[in-house]
């Protein structure tokens, strides 16, 4: 099963807008992924209420992974949103 562990980029960690920017994201992907912050339960990455629950912040470290075919393109695709300032994108 591929993973990845990334560094939420976002001012705000992933809370409202850009939690909901990663949800919309994973549920356009052709396999199940899930997050977690380090040394806690991934969570499946579908869900909005899953993701707010994780209280990621900003700098957190996030395990993203996924299974199937597909698994590591989608995991390229979150691991680079989620390292983004998707904050800084809302003000354009």
């Amino acid at each position: 099963m591929p993973q990845r562990t990334v560094v939420i980029g976002s001012r705000s960690g992933l809370h409202a807008r850009p939690a909901s920017l990663f949800v919309q994201a994973a549920t356009r992907q052709p396999v199940k992924v899930t997050v977690g912050r380090e040394g806690q339960p991934p969570v499946d990455a579908r869900s909005l209420l899953s993701v707010l629950a994780l209280g990621a912040e900003h700098g957190d470290l996030l395990v993203l992974a996924a299974e199937g075919d597909g698994a590591d393109a989608a995991i390229d695709e979150l691991a680079a949103l989620v390292g983004s300032d998707l904050d800084a994108k809302e003000q354009q």
